[in-house]
């Protein structure tokens, strides 16, 4: 990473580098990008900020910059917020704070764009629409109004002008990140880069309205024969990329114990309900609600639950829930090694000191393998153990529990004696014996025999090209044997031997043959016969000769 490239992308957008560096000098935070290699920006804390930004901590310092930077920042803080597997838990709390609430724009000024997406005037279109917004933030904002019909609706209307903000932020944030795998090797661990193209793929993806209502549908089909959950409908005909026509849910929000008791709703019945929902999004279909709190779910009569807002909503591949299934049954059965092994699995640290991270993680399970699982303690305490022992998880992994632990919290607050492993365990046991029914393992073993019939169908053209590459001597290897000596003479026996053998075996199957044909006869056969033969004896007795 050269000081010209540095260069380059600081003059591509420095209208927004200059901008981020103004914010950056506010909140005293400017060292940290110098230290990046953006030089050349003010000096941090020398422009405003102020005697009150100054008695501020850094954790605070950095979530008020991050809110002041806009939504990619804001994105990137909440990504940032689930890792307690990197950060220690005061600057998770602060990060946590992050609020992306703005001001609405007004409606004349959005009018012309919410036209053109719903393709005519609105009062032609809408029944009824509410001017004033119900809520707004750095992405969308969001208002009431009424269908032809009478249905009731919100429309989520995108900001403008934000994709090359976005495009900016991204590029400068994935320099910076590059700059500092660079500088400091130890941060290759925690993987900077993938934090980034997680994030990218979550930016592509909130900023395409389309794409959330796409996720609220699948979550809504998988979900469709839970009586007691309501996911809200779609209306297809006017959503697109930078609008969202969704069905208004009214209901309770959670946290709101004075008005669901005014309702007459078991809050117990409730969590069971919220939390069968969630983990079955999670284990079972592996696309959940990444943002479960009290503000993103209500309470319907009847017990019911309906999840809302699906801009945010993370994936688990199926090796994934297989492995979150294990690490479960490991907490309950109190296996600290297998619940050590995934976690060296998840970080890709073969150099963990494992005597000690099996210690601490028998101590772990013995914390929480006996019920009442208190799931959020668990996952917390889970990722602590992570960052302690320097290994960072996955990035699916750490969504999923952070979500885990808001989620947790929601249902503790209807039930405080909420019990995650009485809720998980039919689930669990359901999804096993799905995953090893006879008919599934016959998939898997089917599978298996496609996989072993490629591999035996290649196998041919595999060996031609080696014979190639040995008859042009183009076959080079890399070994790293530690401990050992005299590889090289190792290497350079075995390369011989295998010469040997090849032309030993060209000579038999394609010369030896045809000296049939040639030269005096010598015992009733030709000499070149016995020569070839000769040969032959001679290349496979040196190969069965032992090393020298």
């Amino acid at each position: 990473m050269s000081l010209l490239e540095t260069g380059l992308v600081a003059m591509r957008d420095r209208k927004r580098l200059a901008e981020i560096a103004a914010v950056v000098a506010r909140f005293g935070i400017g060292d940290l990008l110098a230290r990046l290699g953006l030089s050349g920006l003010p000096p941090a804390g020398r422009d405003g900020g102020g005697p009150d930004i100054a008695r501020l901590g850094a954790p605070e310092r950095l979530r008020l910059a991050i809110e002041a930077l806009g939504p990619t920042f804001v994105k990137l803080g909440q990504i940032l917020s689930t890792r307690g597997d990197l950060l220690p838990p005061e600057w998770i709390a602060e990060l946590e704070r992050l609020q992306s609430d703005v001001a609405p724009r007004p409606w004349p000024a959005i009018r012309a764009q919410v036209e053109a997406d719903i393709g005519g005037p609105v009062e032609e279109v809408f029944a009824g629409f509410d001017a004033e917004a119900l809520a707004a933030g750095s992405i969308a904002q969001v208002h009431r109004a009424v269908l032809p019909d009478g249905a009731q609706v919100v429309v989520k209307v995108r900001r403008e002008g934000l994709r090359p903000l976005v495009d900016a932020d991204l590029r400068l944030l994935s320099h910076a990140a590059a700059v500092a795998e660079r500088q400091w090797p130890d941060l290759a661990r925690y993987r900077p880069r993938e934090i980034l193209n997680h994030l990218g793929a979550a930016m592509a993806e909130e900023l395409d309205l389309a794409a959330e209502a796409r996720n609220c549908e699948t979550i809504a089909a998988n979900l469709a024969d839970m009586d007691g959950v309501r996911i809200p409908r779609i209306h297809g005909r006017w959503t697109g990329e930078r609008l969202l026509v969704q069905e208004f849910v009214a209901g309770i929000a959670p946290n709101d114990g004075a008005a669901l008791d005014a309702a007459g709703l078991d809050g117990r019945v409730l969590a069971r309900r919220g939390a069968e929902a969630f983990l079955r999004m999670a284990l079972v279909d592996g696309v959940f609600h990444a943002d479960p709190h009290p503000g993103n779910l209500r309470a319907l009569g009847g017990n019911r639950v309906a999840f809302i807002d699906f801009g945010m909503v993370g994936r688990i591949g199926g090796r994934r829930r297989e492995q979150l299934l294990t690490l479960v049954g490991a907490i309950v059965e109190g296996d600290g090694g297998r619940v050590a092994n995934l976690l060296i699995e998840w970080s890709g640290a073969a150099g963990a000191d494992l005597a000690r991270l099996e210690a601490a993680c028998d101590a772990f399970v013995a914390r929480h393998g006996a019920p009442p699982l208190k799931l959020g303690a668990a996952v917390a305490d889970f990722m602590a153990l992570a960052r302690e022992h320097g290994l960072a998880l996955p990035p699916d992994l750490a969504l999923l529990f952070k979500a885990l632990i808001t989620a947790d919290g929601v249902m503790r607050g209807l039930d405080p004696d909420f019990d995650a492993i009485a809720v998980a365990a039919p689930i669990v046991r359901e999804e096993m014996a799905r995953r090893y029914a006879p008919a599934a393992l016959a998939g898997r073993g089917r599978a298996l025999a496609l996989d072993l019939a490629g591999l035996a169908a290649d196998l041919p053209a595999l060996a031609r090209l080696l014979a190639l590459r040995l008859r042009q001597g183009r076959i080079s290897a890399e070994v790293e044997l530690k401990g050992l000596e005299g590889i090289g003479g190792d290497i350079r026996f075995a390369a011989t031997r295998i010469a040997v053998a090849v032309v030993t075996a060209a000579f038999a199957l394609g010369l030896a043959p045809r000296l049939l044909d040639y030269g005096p006869s010598l015992l009733g056969a030709p000499a070149a016969a016995w020569l070839g033969l000769g040969v032959i004896a001679g290349g496979m007795a040196w190969l069965l000769l032992p090393k020298r």
